[in-house]
């Protein structure tokens, strides 16, 4: 065992862990970490210690010495509407860098880590690669829907009808009241949802383990034998990159596809597989998304709320409908591979277990997960788009764009920050046919905010939902519907062609082709080679902006950002 040697080389190791509160006893039983984001930030992470609690039974009844260790996250609807969601993507990067020192300053032989989140799922994976010690990864589970199926998700929309007068304060106020009716991830598939799916894809989870519903008393008993099985990973010293790796990714985007993914997760994978030197370009999400169906019915680009997903069969059940294309026999964090676990969770009764909560709801397994002869769509969600505006790449969330917008050329109007955008929005100051394009936030812009309010207010306008997108090397919500295309690279601050798009320039979407070009200046078609003239001209007098930032964390990251399409990491 790591930590035997090290005391012998640290012998104050022992005291100061006898001053903590170990035995004698302790000291000779493997270690084991258990980190967790718990803190009272936000309901994803209030309840961890409930799960750490547990993880600790089954660790220490199993013959190990669990040690607590908390890195609490921050929210990203918290974080809404303000300055503070600049911090949101930074957060990730930090997240990852403590634990790394909590794991690397003191010896452990294994590790539990607990998270639920939109960064904290994220900047654990990141972290469990980059430490590369046997470890297990234990998703925090999802919240309830409120009356009526309420998600959280809803409330962007229901604030911008109350902008423009179309509810009540009163309305709203019930609304924000029932939202988020317990703990755990919002009830939908947004980033929290998706990074626990694919942590459990990825192997690194136990199977079944992603979105149990946090008053189903399954997700103690997982979390609790994830405690016990790690002190076998201790002693087998089963690591991280024996699981994680280039198929288990691949598997993992396929299952992305599969569940109409957030968008964010093309920040979040590649930033993970880079922790195990394994490169993620975004043309292998666009290759995979493009033979894997749309199957999963929940929302955002469906229609039921996310604990629906675990009651149907989980993330099992999805591998289950798209197994012909999956790595099956590569190994996971049981020691299995994935295709002895599947046929473990078939024989165990787990879905059984699953389905039981079903006929209460009046909701069928088929309502749900689609099977793979009858998709919800032929191809997975996302497309990755290239051309004059984005020669670097840019994402877009197609599954939940209409038709309309596909093959379509809009007139650009221009925007510096979010917060200007969303005040044209809102005053019906943009109008069909046009292009909402907000730049100058991304990584080295600002941080990578999301755009949240300004697509709710766009996809609740029902004169602007089918005829205009928005545009913008910021980020979107994983709750994000309409058009909206993100990542947009090389970003404004690098000088990318999005800094030098102006008022009236035309710009041609065409997903089908994977295509993002300007086609035209001040409203007139012009060729490929005028477009080029022009904006070599442009980029002559363009000057980048002086940054916001002369201190703190953002003034690091800002300077140290990787591209949106790379991962948004720190280098």
């Amino acid at each position: 065992m790591k930590s035997r040697k090290l005391r012998e080389i640290a012998p104050e190791l022992d005291s100061l862990r006898l001053g903590s509160g170990w035995s004698i006893d302790d000291l000779d039983k493997p270690q084991i970490i258990v980190e967790s984001s718990y803190g009272h930030s936000h309901p994803g992470s209030a309840h961890l210690d409930k799960l750490v609690d547990e993880a600790d039974k089954g660790i220490n009844d199993g013959g190990g010495k669990a040690a607590n260790y908390y890195v609490t996250d921050i929210c990203d609807g918290e974080a809404q509407g303000h300055d503070g969601m600049n911090y949101s993507l930074v957060s990730r990067e930090v997240m990852a860098a403590m634990i790394e020192i909590h794991v690397k300053a003191t010896p452990f032989d294994a590790g539990i880590f607990i998270a639920s989140c939109d960064k904290s799922v994220p900047a654990h994976l990141m972290a469990i690669a980059r430490i590369n010690m046997p470890s297990i990864f234990i998703p925090g589970g999802i919240m309830k829907a409120g009356p009526g199926l309420l998600t959280l998700e809803q409330i962007g929309k229901y604030n911008a009808l109350y902008a423009r007068k179309e509810i009540t304060e009163e309305q709203l106020m019930s609304y924000k009241r029932d939202a988020c009716p317990d703990c755990g991830a919002c009830s939908f598939m947004g980033t929290a949802a998706t990074m626990q799916v694919m942590a459990e894809a990825l192997g690194i989870a136990m199977p079944g383990s992603a979105l149990i519903p946090t008053h189903v008393h399954y997700l103690k008993d997982i979390t609790r034998r994830s405690g016990e099985h790690a002190i076998a990973l201790a002693n087998e010293q089963l690591l991280p990159s024996e699981i994680m790796t280039r198929e288990a990714f691949e598997n993992a985007i396929m299952v992305h596809a599969a569940i109409a993914g957030s968008s964010n997760s093309l920040l979040h994978l590649p930033a993970i597989a880079r922790e195990l030197g394994i490169d993620l370009p975004p043309g292998v999400f666009d290759e995979i998304h493009k033979k894997i169906p749309f199957l999963l019915n929940i929302r955002p680009s469906g229609f039921w709320p996310g604990e629906y997903f675990w009651y149907a069969g989980g993330v099992p059940a999805i591998m289950e409908e798209i197994k012909d294309f999956l790595h099956l026999n590569i190994r996971t964090v049981t020691g299995k591979t994935v295709g002895e676990n599947l046929d473990i969770v078939r024989q165990t009764g787990f879905y059984e277990g699953c389905h039981k909560y079903l006929p209460a709801l009046g909701v069928k397994v088929g309502d749900i997960i689609k099977p793979l002869n009858h998709p919800i769509r032929p191809q997975g969600a996302i497309a990755i788009l290239k051309g004059n505006l984005a020669p670097g790449g840019a994402v877009v969330k197609h599954a939940a764009i209409s038709p309309k917008l596909m093959q379509v050329t809009l007139k650009a109007r221009v925007f510096n920050n979010e917060e200007s955008a969303l005040q044209a929005v809102l005053n019906k100051e943009i109008h069909p046919g046009e292009a909402v394009l907000i730049r100058y936030e991304g990584p080295k812009g600002s941080g990578m905010p999301e755009m949240f309010y300004t697509t709710e207010a766009i996809a609740s306008d029902p004169e602007l939902i089918e005829t205009i997108a928005l545009i913008t090397d910021g980020r979107f919500s994983g709750a994000t519907r309409g058009p909206a295309i993100g990542h947009v690279s090389p970003e404004a601050s690098e000088g990318g062609p999005i800094a030098l798009v102006e008022e009236g320039d035309l710009i041609k979407i065409d997903i089908p082709a994977r295509k993002l070009d300007i086609v035209g200046i001040s409203g007139v078609i012009e060729s490929p080679e005028a477009i080029d003239a022009v904006f070599a001209e442009r980029k002559k007098n363009w000057v980048k902006p002086k940054s916001r930032y002369n201190s703190g964390i953002l003034s690091i990251y800002t300077k140290n950002s990787a591209s949106p399409m790379k991962g948004g990491y720190m280098e």
